[in-house]
């Protein structure tokens, strides 16, 4: 067992397995049961350089996730690609990502975390540039770059926060983490922007592959520089994060002994018998197809409606029109921030009046932002002001949810099955959500093309008809959290009891 005040080794040596640690979310009425604080000294001003510097990677790393969706007219023309062949250019990328995080996760849990940010931040980077001089010719080693950078996003992805929770206590650690999540939306966002800006100036799609790699390589440097090769790992009992609570360590009840560790498998048949766990998961799901489809699909789909319109000429040039990108990459970074934020402080207000309040936030926002897509789809062929408007609302109130459905999965799951249930939640929804939307949308659009006359109309009617589907999606979604909403003070209940 190792010691609690064990560090990191200088290298990439093998340590010894830690006491069962988990993470998870208090609600933010505080349950029944004594706590006891932990006690740490105030975080050194180092601690606040390291999670900047995480920070700014993770920013870097949610840009070079949506260069493709910003510059993907120009890709497409460049590679000759209909559109399941585009959209399967972000389900590569995510599905790459999604089987290479487990593993980078039991790396990140054993060796020294640094090197493997180094080690990441450096592969992703070089991938990156190296995507940049490849030819029309050789369009499938676009596609392997792309898998080959989500690997590399991986390995980023699953140990920066592991090191965040590692060096806060209490509010400050809320804090940090919300700092940093906040980062995903805002450098989404900036990947659009940037891709776009830089074919525009340059006229060559290219150069924004060639950006982020800078970028990485300054954050290498900074990583070298100001985050400490040895990071204290925590191992206190069962500790709690939310976004709207605090976090506490719960106090063994005098005379109660302790449960008995379980198998893995035994846990994941535990969370297969909570409602409230299966059913929000569902709903997750819903949202990451959705938003999945509409980070690949949208300006594309804008693009089509304004050549319909005849206020933009089709594209047959080297560099494509990218306004849209750029709109759209403005929306998505302040209703990015607005939604979490705004999600957030709604459900810790309506808490106070009913305990079923999460799931119901998360089902009407799920209701409304597909109604909201809907007048969009509807409104795109007359007016492009009236569609940003609402597929601002639609992104607004999918993004409320983000932080609200962590809280459900964190207080109804025991502490000690919540790291599996993060896990498994993230498996499915990536899986059954985001990894296969862009592909189904774009497929869906090339069959639709297919059974009809090659033309500007119907290139567009086909993207706007397959885009109906995330509309299903999304109302299904709500229907999954209203699910959810009948079990979760039952659930909440029986998790405070283990």
């Amino acid at each position: 067992m190792q010691n609690p005040n064990a560090h990191e080794s200088t290298g990439l040596q093998s340590q010894p397995p830690l006491e069962e640690q988990n993470y998870g979310a208090t609600e933010a009425h505080e349950r029944q049961g004594p706590f006891v604080s932990v006690s740490r000294n105030s975080p050194a001003k180092r601690d606040y350089l390291t999670v900047g510097v995480l920070c700014y990677v993770n920013l870097i790393n949610f840009m070079d996730w949506f260069i493709v969706p910003g510059i993907l007219l120009d890709i497409q023309q460049y590679f000759n690609l209909r559109d399941g062949e585009a959209g399967l250019l972000q389900t590569v990328f995510i599905l790459c990502y999604m089987v290479a995080a487990p593993f980078f996760g039991y790396l990140g849990d054993r060796y020294n975390r640094k090197i493997i940010l180094g080690a990441g931040i450096f592969f992703w980077s070089v991938v990156t540039l190296g995507t940049s001089f490849i030819s029309e010719s050789y369009h499938w080693i676009f596609f392997l770059s792309r898998g080959l950078v989500g690997i590399g996003t991986a390995s980023y992805s699953t140990v920066a926060p592991t090191i965040i929770a590692d060096q806060f206590d209490e509010g400050k650690r809320t804090t940090m983490l919300s700092v940093f999540y906040i980062c995903i939306p805002v450098g989404s966002g900036l990947g659009y922007v940037l891709a776009s800006s830089m074919a525009s100036a340059t006229g060559d799609w290219h150069w924004a592959f060639r950006v982020t790699p800078c970028l990485g390589g300054i954050a290498l440097v900074l990583l070298i520089k100001l985050v400490p090769h040895k990071i204290q790992r925590r191992t206190e009992a069962h500790r709690a994060l939310s976004i709207s609570g605090t976090i506490r360590v719960a106090a063994e009840k005098p005379g109660v002994q302790r449960s008995a560790k379980t198998t893995w498998w035994q846990d994941v048949i535990s969370l297969g018998k909570n409602c409230s766990f299966v059913w929000s998961s569902l709903g997750l799901t819903a949202m990451a197809f959705v938003t999945g489809a509409l980070g690949m699909w949208v300006p594309m789909f804008l693009y089509r409606a304004q050549v319909v319109q005849g206020t933009v000429s089709p594209c047959v040039e080297k560099s494509c029109n990218s306004s849209n990108s750029l709109i759209f990459g403005g929306i998505t970074i302040g209703t990015g921030i607005l939604g979490v934020v705004a999600g957030a402080e709604a459900a810790r207000r309506l808490r106070k009046i009913n305990n079923r309040a999460d799931p119901l936030i998360c089902a009407t926002s799920m209701f409304v932002s597909a109604l909201c897509l809907f007048i969009a789809l509807m409104m795109a062929q007359r007016s492009i002001t009236s569609t940003f408007i609402f597929i601002a609302f639609g992104e607004l109130f999918l993004s409320a949810n983000w932080a609200v459905v962590t809280d459900i999965l964190l207080y109804v799951v025991t502490p000690r099955r919540q790291s599996t249930a993060i896990a498994l939640q993230i498996l499915v929804s990536h899986l059954l959500g985001d990894a296969g939307s862009p592909y189904l949308v774009g497929t869906i659009s090339n069959v639709i093309q297919a059974n009809n006359n090659h033309s500007v109309q119907w290139s567009f009617r086909s993207l706007q008809y397959s885009f109906i589907i995330c509309v299903f999606v999304g109302v299904i979604g709500g229907g999954f959290f209203l699910l959810t909403s009948f079990y979760v003070e039952d659930d909440r209940r029986e998790a405070e009891k283990l």
